[in-house]
């Protein structure tokens, strides 16, 4: 039982983190990578909301800090900070490839290593963030379009 509360409060830590690392990066506003925009006007075609769907669609096209945070939890649970600093340094990568101009997966990978590894301290396994995180991810890209990016819309105009 304990493990699976950690694991459900890993995924609402990683939620919170990779979404208002994305947020802060201005995701929701415009497709920054190619494809993005595509993606956010078929999820408004669908009953979404623009700007939530933007958002999804900058996750799906480039390292974002949903990718960022969950490869940092697998490169703290290899090698501790140093393997979460490394998952970084290829989400920076990555994102060259893809032509993005932000740093939200590098910001979220960066952040998650220290995030991850102290959760570490304090009784949780980085494998409870990996599970977490892809949890925090399934809520965003797979079970509902729609809703997903209504919530997301609704925080970004908070944000303004």
């Amino acid at each position: 039982m304990g493990e699976l509360l950690h694991i459900l409060a890993a995924a609402i830590i990683s939620w919170i983190l990779f979404v208002t690392v994305d947020i802060f990066f201005r995701l929701p506003e415009a497709g920054g990578v190619s494809g993005a925009s595509a993606i956010a006007r078929d999820i408004e075609a669908g009953g979404g909301a623009l700007a939530g769907g933007t958002m999804m669609g900058n996750i799906v096209c480039s390292p974002d800090a949903s990718a960022g945070t969950l490869l940092a939890a697998c490169g703290v649970y290899v090698a501790g900070i140093p393997g979460g600093l490394v998952a970084a340094a290829l989400v920076f990568i990555g994102n060259r490839i893809c032509h993005d101009p932000g740093y939200a997966g590098t910001t979220g990978a960066v952040l998650a290593t220290f995030v991850v590894y102290g959760f570490t301290l304090v009784g949780f396994a980085a494998t409870d963030f990996i599970a977490g995180m892809v949890i925090a991810i399934l809520t965003i890209q797979g079970l509902s379009h729609a809703h997903a990016s209504r919530l997301l819309a609704r925080l970004w105009r908070v944000r303004e």
